[in-house]
């Protein structure tokens, strides 16, 4: 029996698949895993940075008056918090007073190794509000 292309339009029109190929989906499995790699990696840096700054917020509503005694209440608060690895010491802070309010500030940079001859360098600076 012999069927026409007229007779059966279905057959006429070809179906374009549908889906990812096996390289099309290596490659996003490359990318996920780069960002997540680099996520990982980032992560603990940025935490120390904001643990940075709510210290150095603390310190310069609660610290004192006059820059030694808010450098040691920034040493006291380093003791106390874990993780702090950037600024262990009050003397890396930059104290001035503006408006008669205590200005805090600090900078460091963090080097980060991703994959052997990889280094990620991530500037960090912040001042007290």
């Amino acid at each position: 029996m012999f069927l026409s292309t007229a007779s059966n339009p279905q057959r006429s029109v070809s179906r374009a698949q549908r889906g990812i190929t096996l390289i099309g989906l290596l490659a996003w499995a490359f990318v996920i895993c780069v960002v997540a790699l680099v996520g990982m990696k980032v992560t603990p840096a940025v935490l120390e940075y904001q643990t940075i700054s709510k210290m150095v917020n603390k310190v310069a509503n609660e610290g004192g008056s006059t820059v030694p005694e808010i450098r040691a209440a920034y040493d006291r608060a380093a003791q106390i918090e874990y993780g702090v690895e950037a600024i262990k010491n009050g003397r890396d802070l930059d104290i001035t007073k503006e408006n008669d309010k205590v200005v805090i500030r600090f900078a460091y940079d963090k080097e980060i190794e991703l994959i052997s001859p990889v280094y990620l360098l991530i500037k960090f600076e912040g001042q007290s509000k």
